[in-house]
């Protein structure tokens, strides 16, 4: 499918597939005991904006999003967007648990309300002593209902692609994982 498939309407952009995002909550274990990497407490859900149109219907709906997902989770639920314009709704829970399935009803409830073609990723921030003391993550794109790791490194907009490749090996029987490595986009200044 071509985009201008898409841009023409031949060809609908597919939907999000959100169930095999509950696979992190297992991986959670080997992440710490064997990597050594923490939940940072916090999640984004990454979403394309939207029309000027579409824009003023789905403000309120986000904020009746934002508020539902509150009650039910009891988690945190912040909107931001960033540089590039994408919008995130950054989930903050320090029960990786309670996160995860709090990822999962906010990406459900977009879906919902008709905006699971926009759903792009959600991102989950890791910390740990090993990988230069810094930040993992661990992106599952909504698209193809698969994980990838990104592991920044340094200053700069530089990954460590040895790193990512040393996660997707012991991690590969616990997540589903991208096996298209030109798939694995990084989000070097996610508001998470």
């Amino acid at each position: 499918m071509g985009l201008r498939d898409v841009l023409f309407g031949r060809k609908q952009l597919k939907e999000a597939a959100g169930e095999r995002l509950f696979a992190i909550s297992t991986a959670r274990i080997t992440l710490e005991t064997e990597l050594d990497l923490k939940p940072a407490g916090a999640a984004g859900v990454c979403f394309k904006s939207l029309s000027a149109g579409e824009f003023v219907r789905a403000e309120n709906e986000l904020q009746q999003l934002l508020d539902a997902v509150a009650v039910e989770s009891g988690s945190k639920v912040e909107r931001k967007s960033d540089e590039f314009g994408f919008e995130w709704l950054v989930v903050r829970d320090g029960d990786f648990e309670d996160l995860v399935t709090s990822v999962h009803l906010v990406a459900s409830e977009l879906e919902s309300r008709g905006f699971g073609p926009q759903l792009l990723a959600a991102v989950f921030p890791f910390e740990g002593k090993g990988f230069d003391g810094g930040r993992v993550y661990w992106i599952y794109g909504f698209k193809r209902g698969a994980f990838w790791p990104f592991v920044p490194k340094g200053e700069g907009k530089e990954r460590d692609n040895a790193e990512e490749l040393e996660l997707k090996a012991k991690l590969e029987r616990e997540l589903p994982i991208e096996q298209d490595l030109t798939r694995w986009f990084g989000v070097f200044d996610a508001p998470i």
